[in-house]
């Protein structure tokens, strides 16, 4: 616990530690509240990649991404009762490969629209 992998002079170490918080370790030892907000943004992450039904891939990925990840944290919460996270940069605050996917798939999400906002307002479409 706490060791680190292979030394602090890497720019990325591999560093045991373990989180009862959210992100950036806010909201410690609120395990409850994480859990049933954890299993709300699932359900609206499953609604929403069903109705409507998605038609692009990227967007499904993102959301695949997104669910994973949850269920991921989800299970280490419910079985360790925290979040094992391992991947440590210099200067940031740990994390693991769920939190990786939630972020991506948030960055896919984003870009997507955001790009796809550009394009509309080029094309002069309305985007419907």
């Amino acid at each position: 616990m706490g060791e680190s992998w292979p030394s602090e002079h890497w720019p990325v170490n591999i560093t045991h530690v373990t989180n009862t918080g959210a992100a950036f370790g806010i909201l410690q030892g609120q395990g409850l509240f994480l859990t049933v907000t954890a299993f709300v943004g699932m359900a609206a992450i499953v609604f929403y990649y069903a109705y409507p039904p998605l038609e692009h891939g990227l967007l499904r990925a993102a959301l695949g991404l997104q669910l994973g990840g949850a269920i991921g944290n989800l299970l280490d919460r419910l079985r360790f009762g925290e979040v094992t996270d391992f991947i440590h940069f210099p200067h940031y605050p740990a994390f693991n490969v769920a939190d990786s996917s939630i972020v991506v798939g948030l960055c896919i999400i984003v870009g997507f629209f955001v790009l796809n906002e550009g394009h509309s307002k080029e094309t002069g479409s309305d985007g419907g």
